[in-house]
C-alpha cells in the first residue's frame, strides 16, 4: 500500500485499487505538490473537521471524481447541499464500505468552517487493502490515544502533527507515539507556515530513540508498506 504526501495534512492512500484521499488542501497550499486538478481516480474524500487548510479542494476534487465525502454528520450535510456525495458519521462511529473501513475518533482540536462550527475534530483509522492506518487530524495529546491501539489497533501508520501552535508539537507527538506504537509513525502538518516551522528530522530522531519507528516522507513523495 501506498501513502503519498501532498504537503500539510493531505494524504492520498492507494491500495492498489481503491484511492482514498484525506484533508485536500491544494489551493494555496505553499507546501502542495500538485493542484487540486491533477487529482483523478479516488472512492473517497475523508475529512476530519471544516478549518480551510483540510477542506478548501474538497468541493471541487469531489465533484470532478465523484468520490463519496466521508466526514462528520454536519461537514458531510454541508457538503452534501452543495451537490456532492456524502456519509456522515460521528466520533466513536465506524462504517464498511466497499473500498475500506472508516472509524472515527476524538480529536482535540476546534472544526470551524466557511460558515461557522462544523461539528467536532475527529481523527480517523482507516482499513484499506488489509493495514490499519491512523490519520489524528489536527490534534493535542490525549491520553485516550492508548485506545486507539488497544481497541482498533494495530495500527500500521500513525500520521500525526507535530507543528505545535495550532496542534502537538514535537515533544508531545514524540509521546503520543508511546500511546499509538504504530508500526511506522509520520509526521505531518509542519513547515506550512512560519508559526509551525519545526524540525520533522528531530521528531524522528526521537521517536527512533525511543525505540520506535518513524520516517519523514517529503510532500510529493510516498511511503510504501
Amino acid at each position: 500500500m501506498k501513502l503519498h504526501y501532498h504537503g500539510h495534512a493531505t494524504w492520498q492512500i492507494d491500495d492498489g485499487t481503491h484511492r482514498v484521499l484525506i484533508d485536500p488542501w491544494f489551493t494555496d497550499n505553499p507546501k502542495a505538490d500538485c493542484a487540486a486538478d491533477a487529482i483523478e481516480k479516488l472512492d473517497a474524500i475523508v475529512v476530519t473537521h471544516g478549518h480551510f487548510d483540510h477542506t478548501t479542494d474538497v468541493e471541487a476534487v469531489a465533484k470532478k471524481t465523484g468520490a463519496v465525502i466521508v466526514s462528520s454528520f454536519e461537514i458531510a450535510g454541508y457538503y452534501g447541499n452543495k451537490g456532492c456525495e456524502n456519509h456522515g458519521m460521528g466520533i466513536g462511529g465506524g462504517h464498511a464500505f466497499p473500498w475500506g473501513h472508516v472509524k472515527f475518533t476524538n480529536a482535540q482540536h476546534s472544526s470551524g468552517g466557511p460558515e461557522g462550527e462544523l461539528g467536532a475534530a475527529m481523527g480517523v483509522v482507516l482499513t484499506i487493502g488489509g493495514k490499519k492506518v491512523y490519520h489524528a487530524g489536527d490534534t493535542g495529546i490525549f491520553s485516550d490515544m492508548r485506545l486507539i491501539s488497544e481497541l482498533w489497533g494495530p495500527l500500521d501508520v500513525a500520521i500525526v502533527p507535530i507543528g505545535d501552535n495550532f496542534t502537538m508539537g514535537i515533544d508531545d507527538a514524540v509521546k503520543a507515539t508511546e500511546f499509538l506504537n504504530a508500526g511506522i509513525h509520520l509526521p505531518n502538518h509542519y513547515g506550512t507556515f512560519p508559526l509551525i516551522d519545526v524540525d520533522p528530522t528531530e521528531f524522528v530522531s526521537r521517536v527512533k530513540d525511543a525505540g520506535r519507528n518513524a520516517v519523514v516522507v517529503v510532500p510529493g513523495e510516498s511511503h510504501e508498506i
